[in-house]
């Protein structure tokens, strides 16, 4: 640190080295988890604030510099223990192939080794730039289901209430000069996670009284969800009210984020009313001192013994993810399915084209009589951060590129063989308004389950138990107009063709 008026403590020359080496085992150690986050950083606009939560952070630390200054760093042995336990997370996270739990685990180990190594008192004096942090983690998307659906509710509320005759099929609502879908972009996670990680920012510069920093932070969580509602409203109406001549193109996204940015300026005008000074550097300084012990500083060798032992308990969990690799090499299983008694293979003329990044992708139709059944099975084998089952980028709607609209979203109880299993249904309809029915679920060593969370949990337990990983996503689909009811097509195409799905898979995981 540089010289400033308030003497330097004891023990600083040396424990900053020794944090900087724990740091750095910390992250080579984790190093394709933090290539990982970079990645979603660049690729996502809802979490490219990833790049500059770190440079705040840092900056916020380097505005506590006197009274760090005026701190005695000790090495705190007590947290070694909850970086093992952030080390176990991380370690179910990779099993799992779960990001967001690796990742928040990741960076729960790299601010629990700060106090681990350079103290209790120092850690609180920069609690809020370390618990900062954990706004680098890109998690949010399991909150969309949810507030794209308040959005939809609130929307279809307001135009009634404003007289403008609407009609909702889930996310598609129809007024009658036009439609609009509420899609991924439409849920107002962004505008969350945005005014969460500014307005905790805000919270922490321009107030002393906790209750105060947590009564904005609660209000910069309340208020971009509301306001998304409205912005989402005020997009129909002006769509509506110029015939679909305004807000229905590019200016769709820039009404959106002027508005929101209006919404926030106003937010913290208001909570800049209640601002409170902030302490003079002498003072901090000063209460710096008062919460340093009077004791003896500790001897260099501790920071070293330390900050060595932070990097051995947190090598030591992905040397236990190595040892459990499988070592089988990602080689396409072979896929096929020779016949389904009563129905007859014919052309998929649908254009329904599910993204699913597999290491083998087996797409066909069926037909019996008038009516067609698309089926299409993504097989994992081998699974990695690229490519497995049931994650962010294998998806079957991607709403940045697919032209089907999914208007309902939920769940059905279906019969394959003879067990009951609740599966997860879609109902889409394409720009030209026609309706199609999608059911999907997985397949994990013969096992069968809907939920993504029970799918992960299965392959981190095959993998703990070296045991392959085969697994398959399966997806049923099938047009549903006044000639088809595409749910009791479904229902007979599974009931006759689970049989040879069933083998099929259970011949490629055999390696037959």
């Amino acid at each position: 640190m540089p010289a400033s008026g308030v003497p330097l403590a004891a023990g600083w020359r040396t424990a900053l080295p020794a944090l900087a080496v724990a740091l750095a085992i910390v992250i080579a150690c984790h190093v394709e988890t933090a290539a990982a986050m970079v990645s979603i950083w660049y690729r996502s606009v809802t979490f490219a604030h990833g790049f500059v939560v770190l440079p705040i952070s840092a900056w916020l630390m380097w505005r506590r510099r006197d009274a760090l200054r005026a701190i005695e760093p000790r090495p705190w042995p007590i947290m070694l223990p909850l970086i093992a336990a952030a080390g176990v997370v991380w370690l179910a996270g990779e099993f799992g192939s779960v990001n967001a739990v690796s990742q928040t685990a990741f960076v729960a180990m790299l601010i629990l080794t700060v106090p681990a190594v350079l103290g209790r008192d120092v850690a609180r004096a920069i609690l809020f730039p370390l618990g900062f942090l954990l706004f680098a983690v890109p998690v949010g998307d399991f909150l969309l289901p949810t507030l794209m659906d308040w959005t939809g509710d609130f929307t279809v509320s307001a135009l009634r209430a404003t007289g403008v005759p609407v009609y909702r099929e889930g996310l598609l609502l129809v007024v009658p000069n036009g439609s609009w879908s509420i899609i991924e972009a439409c849920s107002g996670v962004r505008y969350l996670i945005a005014s969460l990680m500014v307005g905790s920012l805000f919270a922490y510069l321009n107030y002393r009284a906790h209750w105060r920093r947590w009564i904005f932070i609660g209000l910069s969580a309340v208020v971009p969800i509301i306001a998304n509602w409205v912005r989402a409203y005020m997009i129909v109406v002006i769509g509506y009210l110029s015939d679909n001549r305004l807000a229905a193109g590019i200016d769709h996204i820039i009404y959106g984020w002027v508005f929101f940015g209006f919404v926030m300026l106003l937010m913290f005008w208001i909570g800049s009313r209640w601002q409170e000074p902030a302490d003079p550097p002498e003072a901090a300084a000063a209460a710096a001192r008062r919460t340093s012990s009077d004791v003896a500083a500790p001897p260099a060798r501790r920071f070293w013994i330390v900050g060595a032992m932070v990097g051995l308990v947190t090598l030591a969990w992905p040397l236990v993810d190595a040892a459990t690799q499988v070592s089988e090499r990602p080689t396409a299983a072979t896929l096929k399915i020779d016949a389904i008694p009563g129905w007859r293979a014919v052309a998929d003329n649908t254009g329904f084209l599910p993204h699913l990044e597999s290491s083998t992708l087996l797409r066909s139709a069926w037909q019996r009589g008038s009516e067609t059944a698309g089926l299409g099975i993504a097989y994992y084998r081998a699974q990695n951060k690229q490519r497995k089952l049931a994650s962010s980028t294998s998806a079957i709607f991607r709403d940045e590129n697919s032209r089907w609209v999914r208007t309902v979203v939920s769940q059905r109880r279906i019969t394959l063989g003879d067990s009951p299993y609740v599966i997860a249904e879609t109902r889409v309809r394409a720009p030209g308004g026609r309706a199609m029915v999608v059911w999907e679920w997985y397949w994990i060593n013969g096992t069968v389950t809907s939920s993504n969370a029970v799918a992960k949990a299965r392959i981190a337990w095959s993998r703990l138990a070296h045991h392959k990983d085969d697994s398959a996503a399966i997806v049923l689909y099938a047009f549903d107009d006044a000639d088809h009811h595409a749910v009791d097509t479904l229902q007979r195409f599974v009931h006759d063709a689970w049989p040879a799905i069933d083998a099929a898979l259970t011949r490629a995981a055999g390696g037959q």
